[in-house]
C-alpha cells in the first residue's frame, strides 16, 4: 500500500507545485505526478538528514520540505522536458 500512498501524495504535491510555479509548465500531468513523487522523496530525505522526519503530531516541517522538493523537481523537470521535447514542437508549428 505504500506505493499507492506515494502516488496519491506525489500527485497532490506535483499539482500544488505546478500551481505555485509561475508561467506555463509544458510537461504532461503524468510527468508532473512522477516529479511530485520524486520531490516528496527528496523532501523526506532532507527531513531525515536534519532530524525532523518523525515527530509527534503533524510533521509540518517535513511536509513543507516535501512541497519545496516537489517545486524544485517540477521546475527542473520542466526545463529538461522542454530541452528534450521543445525543439520538436517548435519545428512542427
Amino acid at each position: 500500500m505504500h506505493w499507492l500512498w506515494a502516488i496519491i501524495v506525489g500527485a497532490v504535491l506535483g499539482l500544488i507545485a505546478r500551481a505555485i510555479l509561475p508561467g506555463k509548465q509544458h510537461q504532461p500531468i503524468w510527468l508532473t505526478v512522477i516529479f511530485g513523487m520524486i520531490g516528496g522523496i527528496l523532501g523526506n530525505a532532507v527531513a531525515t538528514w536534519i532530524g525532523v522526519h518523525d515527530t509527534k503530531g503533524i510533521d509540518w516541517v517535513r511536509h513543507l520540505l516535501q512541497l519545496a522538493g516537489a517545486v524544485v523537481i517540477v521546475a527542473l523537470g520542466d526545463m529538461v522536458y522542454m530541452a528534450v521535447r521543445g525543439d520538436r514542437r517548435r519545428q512542427t508549428t
